[in-house]
């Protein structure tokens, strides 16, 4: 699993997985993995790379706005899909921002999906919606005020740019929107409510607001209460604002947010039992987030996360992932397509720590890495197709025993988040098991640095 984007340092381990209690545990399954995986690279038949190599679809490109006949092939895997994940091995990697942007204008020209959801601010969300829907205000701006520095990229203002394009001169019922499922980063939310209180209860704006303006930018986790005061006060602000006129409907939107920010901040980032965590609520919102969406008949969502949070497994075999939920709910209806890499570089804030003292992180750089070593999903990837390609694993029903097998894994594999440890970053490896967590993988040979957009 990924570090998430608000950059938990509690959230590092020995590899890009959510490590929550027991490390050791953790660490002697990943030994295990790796030991396993050694021995594979010589005793495995030739049936597990020949399979993907006769059934990848490899890429002609991965840049948007060009011929799509090397994508059609996945209109089969597609038929009854209502949410395709598209998930990253790290943020900060500029291919999987521009495969993803390819694929995003694939989906919605050619299978008709009409959001764009993210792993980003549900409260920010409003306004980069406002920008692709109706050209309203300036895209860079708006990119930015979702608050997390993995999406103020070039690649990522291309997609909102090309969304813009799409929609316009469309009626309202046929543009794609753009939705945040992720509930942090709540200043927008905070300003909306002022505004409506000011208007609507003078006298209870500033009491009602004061205790919530935290939430503008506590990161999850960050104040752990038992008693869940905060929870409590957003709760309270909620309950006002239902009883107040029907024009209210946008504001209670708001304030609901606020209560399940209030909830992330306050849980703990451990706890005996994992779902009671931090991380577990996390994902378990933002997959009622994207439910909400889906709720619309019509609705086909395009969804943008880590890897770790479209798995649909659990974190460390313990808290469930985004992922995980929406299997849950809606079954074969959702698609999770994990994306990996070769070597190369990406960007991700480099985590400081020393024994004595709290991690903290410096600037986004530039972190290298060379070619996957023998034994891991991506060495294996690499071998059967050298170059750019996606593989279905849904069509691995009628694959040989050997291959199918191996799909269950696990397998070691790559995984960055936002933040990545000083210099052990490279050694890093999370058990992978590829048919039971994604539905297909994608990879990418040769990773490059996103590029981010001038500080305003």
């Amino acid at each position: 699993m990924k570090v998430t984007s608000a950059d938990h340092p509690d959230r590092v381990r020995l590899s890009g997985h959510l490590w929550l209690r027991d490390g050791a545990r953790d660490a002697a399954l990943l030994i295990s993995v790796l030991a396993r995986s050694a021995t594979e690279g010589e005793d495995m038949s030739d049936e597990v790379t020949n399979w993907p190599a006769r059934t990848a679809l490899p890429l002609s490109v991965l840049s948007p706005g060009g011929p799509a006949d090397d994508l059609r092939p996945l209109g089969k895997a597609l038929d009854g899909v209502r949410i395709v994940g598209l998930g990253e091995a790290t943020h900060g990697t500029a291919e999987f921002f521009r495969l993803k942007h390819r694929l995003l204008e694939h989906l919605v020209t050619e299978h008709g999906f009409t959001v764009l959801a993210m792993e980003a601010s549900a409260s920010a969300a409003p306004a980069v919606d406002a920008y692709v829907r109706h050209g309203v205000g300036d895209a860079a701006e708006a990119l930015a005020g979702l608050g997390f520095w993995t999406w103020r990229t070039h690649e990522m203002l291309a997609v909102l740019t090309w969304m813009r394009a799409y929609n316009k001169g469309r009626p309202d019922g046929a543009k794609v929107r753009f939705a945040g499922i992720d509930p942090q980063k709540c200043g927008p939310s905070l300003t909306a409510l002022d505004a409506f209180l000011r208007r609507a209860a003078p006298g209870r704006a500033a009491g009602l607001l004061a205790p919530l303006r935290v939430l503008a930018d506590a990161a999850p986790g960050s104040r752990p209460d038992p008693e869940r005061r905060l929870v409590r006060e957003a709760g309270d602000l909620r309950e006002f604002l239902r009883g107040t006129a029907p024009e209210a409907a946008d504001a209670l939107r708001h304030a609901r947010l606020l209560v399940r920010a209030a909830d992330l901040v306050t849980r703990p980032r451990r706890h005996e039992d994992p779902e009671e965590t931090v991380f577990a609520a996390r994902d378990r919102y933002m997959a009622e987030a994207v439910g909400d969406l889906v709720e619309d008949p019509a609705a086909r969502v395009v969804l943008w996360a880590h890897n770790g949070h479209l798995t649909k497994g659990r974190y460390g075999a313990a808290v469930p992932a985004m992922g995980h939920h929406l299997h849950a709910r809606y079954g074969d209806a959702y698609y999770a397509l994990g994306l990996l890499f070769g070597g190369g570089a990406f960007r991700a804030r480099r985590l400081r720590a020393l024994p004595w003292l709290r991690s903290r992180a410096g600037a986004a750089v530039a972190h290298r890495i060379g070619p996957p070593r023998p034994g891991t999903l991506e060495a294996r990837l690499a071998e059967a197709v050298p170059g750019d390609h996606l593989l279905d694993l849904r069509g691995a029903g009628g694959a040989p025993d050997a291959v199918r097998e191996w799909l269950r894994g696990p397998h070691p594999a790559r995984s960055f988040g936002a933040m990545v440890p000083r210099w052990t970053y490279r050694l890093h490896l999370s058990p992978v098991s590829p048919a039971g967590e994604y539905d297909g993988l994608g990879y990418v040979a040769v990773s490059t640095c996103s590029r981010p957009l001038p500080e305003t």
